[in-house]
């Protein structure tokens, strides 16, 4: 198929798939929402400056630039988005204090990292990738004041969704030299994203969404289901699928088998009459987990059946290297300042030219030390039990929050998200941050787990 009409037709089924969500969206999302949906494009495609380097080879194009956030275009639209973002949160009726108590942690947390510049190498840089990491929270924010913020998460995700899954397919087949990339003499499938990576990311959020919106909502059985058709489903999913084998991702893979595992879980009649089963099934799981780790090594095992090395593709070297180079384990160098400087130097004259440690811990403990890894565990433990809350007045949209925290902890064992727009870190914080919904909506929205279990009994 010549590549002109195929675009023409990728096209046409972006249109398509936005007219069927628009026309079966309900009311209660507000224009506001366009701004966390430009957001997590970028962070989840390309920059502005890379869109207008389409076509430029990857190793054209200086990482180093990109790192030290050294292109005017992309500074100026992050810091647009994130001005955007707090008008529209001042705008609303907000309790500041309760917002502020109720996730006294994560506030805890990026105020720890803002703290960081003054004792990293450059402050004026440390304080500008500080800004752009909390414009991540900005953006949560956008969504969970929403007057049904559950709803509007949907909108989020599925736009993103109908943009960058069929324009990754229209890359990869029609477009090559935009869609591929080459590292050591072997292609990698990148799409509309920067590499193989983010693609699969793009592809664990869509995929995880949309699996949860046909398991938990399709029917109506809460109010603001999207209701689509189900051949949409059929549609975005087996983009996904394909996305995915093309990526060859093997944590997005893996990540979305659990998440999926997970919503059938708490699909069972025995969870959904006594929701605190499946916390308990879960820490259970890790015990078992932890038992036989003491007979034989269990992730050596799926490791290797996932097509790895048992050593992560070099990346068990790669953190006993990085964990040597620590300087100050107790505050460590500054807010995503270890990977600069004569930091970045001695590690890229390895000839390991990377960008961050693999591993999100380990990548937060370099920046910020074990202070900082500290604050961030509690401000997850403390989400885990507000979401665990939520399972017996919202259940389907709390196990979807439960998923958000376990698959963002369990992804950043292999990759770094723990950082300025980065569309991992917002879901994660969308599993844990609590909004007071007073302002938002009445005692009548919130859907006891006694109406749910019948009407799910109803359809099943």
């Amino acid at each position: 198929m010549p590549p002109l009409f195929a675009s023409f037709l990728y096209v046409l089924l972006i249109f398509y798939l936005f007219r069927v969500d628009l026309k079966n969206e309900s009311n209660g999302v507000s224009k506001a929402i366009w701004i966390p949906i430009a957001w997590m494009f970028l962070g989840g495609s390309r920059f502005v400056s890379q869109w207008l380097l389409l076509g430029a080879p990857v190793e054209h194009l200086d990482p180093m630039d990109i790192r030290t956030e050294g292109v005017p275009l992309d500074a100026a639209v992050f810091l647009a988005l994130i001005v955007a973002g707090l008008i529209a949160l001042l705008r609303r009726r907000i309790d500041w204090n309760g917002l502020i108590t109720q996730n006294a942690w994560i506030w805890l947390f990026f105020a720890f990292c803002g703290m960081s510049m003054f004792w990293s190498d450059d402050p004026f840089v440390c304080f500008k990738r500080w800004i752009k990491s909390f414009g991540n929270v900005v953006m949560v924010l956008v969504i969970l004041t929403e007057q049904r913020p559950y709803q509007a998460l949907g909108v989020v995700l599925r736009r993103l969704a109908y943009v960058i899954l069929p324009l990754s397919v229209l890359f990869i087949k029609y477009y090559p030299d935009l869609g591929r990339a080459y590292h050591m003499g072997q292609a990698m499938y990148t799409g509309v994203t920067f590499q193989k990576n983010s693609l699969g990311q793009a592809c664990l959020f869509s995929g995880m969404y949309f699996f949860w919106e046909l398991l938990f909502n399709r029917r109506k059985e809460l109010e603001g289901g999207s209701g689509l058709p189900f051949h949409v489903y059929v549609i975005v999913l087996s983009m996904v699928a394909w996305l995915l084998r093309m990526a060859d991702s093997a944590t997005c893979i893996l990540c979305l088998f659990l998440a999926v595992c997970f919503f059938s879980l708490g699909l069972l009649t025995s969870i959904r009459q006594k929701p605190g089963r499946i916390v308990a099934i879960s820490v259970s799981c890790v015990a078992v987990y932890g038992l036989m780790s003491l007979v034989f090594d269990p992730m050596h095992a799926i490791i290797s059946l996932l097509g790895r090395e048992p050593n992560l593709t070099g990346r068990a070297p790669l953190w006993q290297q990085l964990l040597a180079m620590v300087q100050n384990p107790l505050v460590g160098v500054g807010y995503e300042m270890f990977w600069s400087g004569e930091r970045m130097a001695r590690i890229w004259a390895t000839g390991a030219e990377i960008l961050q440690a693999h591993n999100g811990y380990i990548d937060l403990y370099l920046n910020v030390g074990f202070v900082g890894v500290s604050l961030l565990v509690l401000s997850i433990i403390s989400g885990l039990f507000k979401a665990i809350k939520y399972l017996h007045y919202e259940y389907s949209y709390a196990i979807l929050r439960l998923s958000f925290i376990f698959i963002s902890i369990l992804y950043n064992w292999t990759e770094a998200t723990f950082k300025p727009v980065s569309n991992m870190f917002i879901l994660l914080l969308f599993g844990i941050l609590e909004v007071s919904r007073e302002h938002y909506c009445d005692e009548s929205e919130l859907v006891p787990i006694e109406r749910f279990d019948n009407r799910i009994t109803e359809t099943v």
